[in-house]
């Protein structure tokens, strides 16, 4: 029973040992921060050298934290700043699409006044206008070229009277009814108008084809002075269309004149005026003299 007894007491006083010791390092331990405690509160610039060692050993790893934040932040904010990019380019795509809308809404708007100061400007010219109408329907694939205006007896309007455009000259009226009238195009084969070229006095006949364009024959027979894109306006001759309303401009030279296309194009009209007849005595007294010519026959 002895060893037993022997080896318990050994122990024993090694674990009271280790106990003292703790305490005695702890107390150690105690006075010497206290000792610290009390340097760094007396004088503060001891330790600066031993701080900033500690910084220095420690900066590597603090660069390599504040690499991997703002690294973590600069995806974070590539991420957000693509979803924000896609959703700002979504924005801007719509307000160019709505743009774009409103860019041909005012180009119409703007062509739409154009056009009605045209009007305008026509209803204000020296030549009081009988009426303005709208051009309601003109043929297109018959062998006469006939159009209709709203327009008739109750608003003044009678046969032969002018019809232009802002553009010039549509043709003229052939008959009435109470609110609307036929009117014969220039591109009628029944249809003549004496028209010269608007830079000097080379007269001419634009005769309608039926086909879309004009014939022009030159009066005076010669060498033919006419040009491609050559402009023809009314010359006034018979007293019918007041004179300088634009016509024709010509595009295929022949040998006693030119063909022309028409600048006033029904199906591109809209709105007309009915203008009275320029010289009304002149082709009062023309129709009488073809009327004496008749009954002489």
């Amino acid at each position: 029973m002895a060893p037993p007894t022997s080896r318990r007491t050994s122990s024993n006083k090694r674990a009271q040992l280790g106990v003292f010791t703790g305490y005695v390092l702890a107390g150690l331990g105690a006075l010497f921060g206290a000792a610290l405690l009390i340097i760094s509160i007396m004088r503060p610039e001891t330790f600066n050298g031993l701080r900033m060692m500690a910084a220095d050993v420690a900066s590597p790893a603090g660069e390599a934290g504040a690499v991997a934040r703002t690294g973590s932040q600069n995806v974070f904010d590539a991420i957000a700043g693509y979803y924000r990019a896609g959703s700002r380019n979504a924005e801007l795509e719509k307000e160019a699409e709505i743009a774009r809308i409103r860019l041909a809404e005012a180009e119409a708007l703007r062509q739409e006044n154009a056009r009605l100061k045209a009007v305008l400007g026509i209803t204000e010219a020296d030549t009081s206008p009988v009426a303005v109408a709208r051009l309601i329907g003109s043929t297109s694939s018959s062998v006469r070229r006939i159009g209709y205006i709203s327009a008739g007896r109750d608003d003044g309007v009678q046969p032969g009277m002018p019809i232009t455009s802002p553009t010039g000259l549509i043709g003229r009226v052939l008959e009435t009814g109470a609110r609307s009238s036929r009117v014969l195009l220039l591109t009628d084969s029944e249809s003549m108008v004496p028209v010269r070229r608007s830079t000097d006095n080379t007269v001419a006949f634009a005769e309608g084809r039926s086909d879309g364009s004009l014939r022009l024959r030159l009066i005076n027979l010669g060498i033919n002075p006419i040009k491609p894109g050559d402009v023809f306006v009314t010359s006034g001759a018979g007293g019918l269309f007041r004179p300088n309303i634009a016509v024709a401009v010509a595009r295929q030279i022949t040998r006693d004149g030119a063909i022309a296309q028409l600048l006033s194009n029904p199906a591109a009209t809209d709105f007309v005026v009915v203008e009275p007849i320029w010289q009304r005595e002149l082709t009062n007294q023309a129709s009488s003299l073809r009327a004496g010519e008749a009954a002489a026959e």
